[in-house]
């Protein structure tokens, strides 16, 4: 770690207190500018909004030419205050409700419709389009993809392979006639634009991704033969943030892209939806030693767990983590510091709120502790369980440090 990072995480913790979300500002500046360059026109980029919903964060991303991906009527208005244009900010996820297709009709009444809506199956389709169907003098049709499973094998956690076959999310190749029917048909109340699929998370390779588009534009190529405005293919995200090596860059995935589309009928749009890549790095949960066990390894117990980042006890995730301080004074991984294993457990009541087995440096009751790749689905995925606070979130850039609600 920098010390210049490091210094800025020890400032927060004594500042603010911990656990504590510190956010590098320009370091996400950074990410989203390198995915935003890897995927350039034709491209349509949608920011994830699930993977962090900060909004001094994220607001930034508009700017770099971001739109938003929402599954959720929070999301949605999350979107909205962060200013992202309501005309590229499209409705996804697996279960909407009544309440979020009536927003859809509300935004297509005032003239705001998303971007479009991304339907999951027949049910979904009928829902939509009865209550399209029942808006009082429309302003137009709804734009809708369909997402589809596309039934490969993710080079992922299992818990991340949502586009395997099996999985509840997207609809099957041969289900597609149905959800048409569904939905009013050719000339309903919904305008039928293309095809979605999306892979899985933290890929380790682009190889199912690759096969997930080229199903994808083999089967929009197949539709638009009669369903005349289907136009675009959203081939989600997956982008991976790992320290291993070997693992594929933005870059990558869109020279496979690039590949397949020149073998394949391109449509005229096309969309990614990163959330990871995008915020992933910028994020570090700051935590603070309670007590150390001397065991074998010895274990080591924090004020930070997961309560502030489930992603370990959920599905084995692996942070990297840094001291900031050793015996009470401050440390980088650089500095010299003798490094054994320790086990990492964090506050909850619960066996499985663990974070992992780290080297790290001498720790007592009071040292700091950074855990990083934090910026992605930590806050987003906090919860309050036994009674907990939520931590407060900063923002850094430019050398200074300040609170993201202020």
């Amino acid at each position: 770690m920098q010390e210049e990072l490091a210094r800025a995480l020890r400032d927060a913790a004594e500042r603010f207190g911990t656990p504590l979300y510190v956010y590098d500002v320009d370091r996400m500046t950074h990410d989203a500018q390198a995915l935003r360059d890897a995927f350039g026109p034709p491209w349509i980029v949608l920011y994830s909004l699930k993977a962090n919903a900060v909004r001094p964060l994220v607001c930034r991303l508009p700017a770099l030419g971001y739109g938003a991906n929402a599954v959720s009527l929070g999301e949605l208005i999350a979107a909205r205050e962060a200013g992202f244009e309501p005309s590229l900010t499209a409705l996804e996820g697996i279960g909407k409700t009544e309440r979020e297709l009536r927003e859809v009709i509300r935004r297509l009444q005032v003239g705001t419709p998303p971007l479009w809506v991304s339907l999951e199956s027949s049910d979904e389709a009928a829902a939509l389009a009865a209550l399209a169907g029942n808006g009082p003098g429309g302003r137009g049709r709804i734009d809708v993809l369909l997402r589809v499973n596309p039934e490969v094998s993710p080079e992922t956690h299992a818990g991340l392979a949502v586009g395997a076959r099996g999985s509840k999310f997207g609809m099957l190749e041969r289900e597609i006639d149905d959800v048409v029917q569904a939905g009013g048909g050719i000339d309903g109340p919904l305008r039928w634009r293309g095809v979605h699929v999306h892979t899985g998370s933290q890929l380790r390779s682009v190889t199912a991704w690759r096969s997930a588009l080229a199903s994808a534009l083999r089967i929009r190529a197949r539709l638009a033969r009669r369903l005349p405005d289907m136009d675009t293919v959203d081939a989600g995200s997956g982008f991976p943030v790992l320290d291993e090596p070997g693992v594929p860059t933005p870059g990558d995935f869109a020279a496979v892209a690039a590949a397949e589309l020149q073998r394949a009928e391109p449509p005229a749009r096309l969309a990614v939806e990163p959330g990871r890549a995008v915020v992933a790095r910028s994020g570090w949960l700051v935590g603070r030693v309670l007590h150390v066990r001397a065991r074998d390894p010895r274990q080591v117990v924090l004020d930070a767990g997961m309560t502030e980042l489930i992603r370990p006890a959920l599905y084995g995730a692996r942070h990297p983590m840094a001291a900031l301080t050793s015996r009470g004074v401050g440390c980088t991984d650089s500095a010299g510091e003798e490094m054994t294993d320790a086990d990492v457990h964090g506050p909850v009541c619960e066996s499985t709120d663990y974070l992992g087995t780290h080297r790290l440096p001498a720790l007592v009751r009071g040292d700091l502790v950074a855990i990083g790749q934090v910026g992605a689905y930590g806050a987003s995925m906090a919860s309050t369980y036994n009674a907990r606070p939520l931590p407060r979130a900063v923002l850094w850039q430019d050398g200074d440090l300040h609170l993201a609600d202020e």
